[in-house]
């Protein structure tokens, strides 16, 4: 059975481990674009998009859901919004999968809804029916000694401890000598939870946003909204309970401590503790896929008695990658995905960190398909005026952006292969995701959204998930076109971008970015 890829995102932490270097290397980046095809517009035909994505639904739970519950968001105030909204309603359960939980206004703001979804449930029921599950990074949400994340939510663990859970994953491979030495500041360098998944009821909300207030005010990322998918949102609810189960649980009095017969994280074996964890979930993903082939086969034999479902014009597929523990399904999806992209598609692919691991860098170099790969301009990179080598970041990624084209441009595949910039004043950008254009449509039929940045840290050291969305509902495929407002906010690289003066990369930075460009 198919492993589970990993993709995904967050350096935020992950410079200066010089150090850690040595431990691993391998990353170039790569950026590719090309205009979307010209042609008639409207949608593929169901057998078209079936028959060629039909091979996801062979190694991953496939979802069909009616194309009208997909909805997509487009700013971090939409997307703060309507997790607020679906809180205070919330009936039977929230669930919340992020790194870490910020400590701000807006974030209270947050746990203010949850306090008063709890407390309405307590008050309506004399068995409350609403559990909430948070699930955050161990490392990340135990940063900062007086405020972090676990201490804006113990006044709700205290008060609703029976339908309350909050998890802390905590990375197998940061343990020992490396886990006393490495700075609190970098330790998340080492790997950490970075599944962004928001769930209220029979909803979810899928991301690459964190909880915290830049991604509520002026940070852009992507949201796609999956309203009343009780399937979906079954099995992230299902995935989140069982990353929780292989972490560390959050007690009222601010400890932490495993389940009782869960191998140590960084105490315990390190293969012991992989072991327990990829049994645990993907006993999730495994029996998803199980039940999801048997409604398949359901399906395709009550559309042979003329009983189609027409409005399931919609495919969800999870992918989760894990590689820590063993789970690469993710990973194994998207190089299927890119090796796929003949001369007849066209691809768009944003990172806000624009390092591509070498695998997916060589696909995108030798496919036949169009390309245009979208990341941060050195002034919108999340790092940019930090202290310190953090500070530095940017201009790492700005090499990482000039050995790419200079790539691309020794292989004269300038005209298939465009790299742009985001640009937007007083804005970061945290967007990631793929778009799949067939060759004469001028709108999407697939879109991977979710946490993993296509980078090293996605394959090989976070827990990541995303969704593939396939479709023919034409209004979706609209929506999906979201990538447009991106790009427009873009400029396209050429040879003159990396010569002008604040483009100058020090030389000691060249000499550094490829030891520590797995961190990030």
């Amino acid at each position: 059975s198919f492993s589970v890829g990993m993709n995904v995102e967050h350096r935020q932490r992950k410079s200066s481990v010089l150090l850690l270097a040595p431990l691993l290397a391998e990353t170039d980046p790569v950026p590719c674009r090309i205009s979307r095809p010209t042609g008639s517009a409207g949608a593929q035909r169901t057998d078209d998009l079936c028959t060629r994505f039909r091979w996801m639904a062979e190694h991953v739970p496939a979802f069909r859901v009616p194309g009208s519950h997909v909805h997509i968001l487009t700013s971090p105030d939409q997307f703060y919004q309507a997790m607020k909204a679906r809180i205070k309603t919330a009936q039977r359960r929230v669930v919340m999968a992020s790194l870490y939980l910020g400590t701000g206004q807006l974030e209270q703001e947050l746990v203010d809804c949850m306090e008063e979804a709890l407390q309405r449930s307590q008050d309506n029921s004399r068995s409350p029916d609403l559990k909430v599950s948070i699930l955050l990074d161990y490392t990340r949400g135990s940063r900062g000694w007086k405020i972090n994340s676990r201490t804006m939510l113990l006044p709700l663990l205290q008060r609703f401890t029976s339908q309350m859970r909050v998890s802390l994953y905590h990375t197998p491979d940061l343990r020992g000598l490396l886990r006393l030495l490495v700075p609190q500041r970098f330790n998340e360098t080492i790997g950490v939870q970075h599944i962004k998944a928001y769930l209220f009821d029979d909803s979810i909300i899928i991301s690459g946003a964190n909880l915290s207030d830049s991604y509520f005010t002026n940070r852009q990322d992507r949201y796609v909204l999956l309203e009343n998918c009780r399937d979906v949102a079954d099995f992230f609810s299902d995935l989140v309970e069982a990353v929780g189960d292989v972490s560390l649980q959050l007690q009222p009095d601010d400890s932490v401590t495993m389940l009782e017969g869960m191998v140590h994280p960084y105490k315990g074996n390190r293969l012991d503790f992989s072991a327990a964890a990829r049994k645990r979930i993907m006993e999730v993903v495994n029996s998803a896929h199980i039940r999801q082939q048997l409604l398949l086969n359901q399906s395709e034999d009550s559309e042979d008695e003329g009983m189609s479902e027409v409005e399931e014009d919609t495919w969800v597929f999870p992918l989760v990658q894990m590689k820590p523990i063993g789970i690469r399904v993710d990973e194994q999806v998207t190089q299927r995905l890119l090796t796929d992209t003949g001369s007849d598609s066209t691809v768009f692919l944003t990172s806000g960190y624009f390092n591509l691991t070498r695998a997916y860098m060589r696909l995108v170099l030798r496919a036949g398909a169009n390309y245009r790969i979208l990341t941060a301009s050195p002034e919108v990179n999340g790092f940019f005026g930090a202290k310190g080598v953090a500070g530095a970041i940017p201009a790492a990624y700005t090499h990482i952006a000039r050995q790419f084209y200079k790539q691309v441009c020794q292989l004269g595949q300038q005209e298939r292969v465009h790299l742009h910039e985001y640009h937007r004043p007083q804005w970061t950008f945290h967007a990631k995701g793929l778009w799949y254009y067939l060759q004469g449509q001028d709108r999407p039929c697939l879109t991977l959204i979710g946490s993993p940045n296509f980078g090293y840290r996605s394959v090989h050291r976070d827990l990541e998930a995303q969704i593939a969305i396939v479709t023919e509902n034409e209004a979706l495929q609209s929506q999906l076109q979201e990538q447009e407002m991106l790009y427009q906010r873009s400029t396209e690289v050429s040879s003159s971008t990396f010569e002008r003066p604040d483009r100058h990369v020090k030389l000691w930075v060249k000499l550094v970015t490829p030891l520590i460009k797995n961190f990030f």
